[in-house]
């Protein structure tokens, strides 16, 4: 029997267990395995399905303030900007905020992190939308259908990218995860396969250290352990 559970009673009730198992969205998939209570038994990314995270106006009160739109739009992009340049830092920030570890959000957020935080209208997510009302229809949870060409309006962050001296159109086109520009914290030598990338983050160090490979990331791991300096998180990629 399948119920809407949200996810904050969903990890209590998992505890408890009262459910055999929780479908949710992040970060709730890496949260309850890293507080020790849960195991991810299936990824959304292997059904191919593309998933986001979406802002909704109501369509006269966007007509009617269009600059509020774009503002709030263009302090996304800022808030973006903010994070990828101090992914370590702004992870702790929203961590007091919202009680959800640094550790799990820089998984996230930090380069080569699980989410791309893409701001442009990917026909993706076009697509994405199409698919939830036929998924919510096929659930029963609606009988109503939608025109995803009038429900998207990317007027608004057009105007936001093109205020925050931004290109739309190359945005739209680019796919890549957050980069990792860093050089080996071992070695020295220059990362250039993020596909082999490992890092760690030491307790009580403000960045994370960057690897060229796991080798030299296990290497250095029991250098940091044997200095009997307690690690916070060990992060690789997943080559799957």
């Amino acid at each position: 029997r399948i119920v809407t559970q949200a996810p904050e009673v969903a990890g209590a009730a998992l505890q408890a267990n009262q459910i055999e198992a929780h479908a949710d969205f992040v970060p709730f998939a890496e949260l309850f395995p890293w507080r020790g209570f849960a195991r991810k038994i299936y990824d959304g990314s292997q059904a191919k399905t593309p998933t986001f995270h979406g802002a909704l106006v109501e369509a006269n009160y966007a007509e009617k303030y269009p600059e509020i739109v774009v503002a709030y739009l263009r302090a996304l992009i800022e808030a973006d900007q903010l994070i990828a340049k101090e992914p370590e830092k702004y992870s702790e920030l929203i961590a007091k905020v919202t009680g959800v570890e640094a550790e799990v959000e820089y998984l996230f957020h930090g380069p080569l992190g699980l989410q791309t935080r893409d701001l442009t209208w990917k026909p993706e997510y076009r697509q994405a939308v199409d698919t939830a009302i036929d998924t919510l229809r096929l659930l029963k949870k609606t009988d109503q259908s939608l025109d995803v060409n009038s429900f998207v309006d990317d007027r608004f962050i057009k105007a936001a990218f093109k205020a925050s001296g931004l290109d739309y159109d190359a945005a739209l086109k680019n796919y890549a995860q957050l980069p990792l520009n860093a050089k080996d914290a071992a070695t020295g030598e220059v990362i250039s396969d993020p596909k082999r990338v490992a890092e760690i983050w030491v307790q009580g160090e403000p960045l994370v250290r960057h690897y060229a490979s796991p080798e030299n990331a296990f290497k250095a791991l029991k250098a940091i352990e044997g200095e009997g300096k307690p690690v916070r998180v060990f992060y690789a990629q997943d080559r799957e």
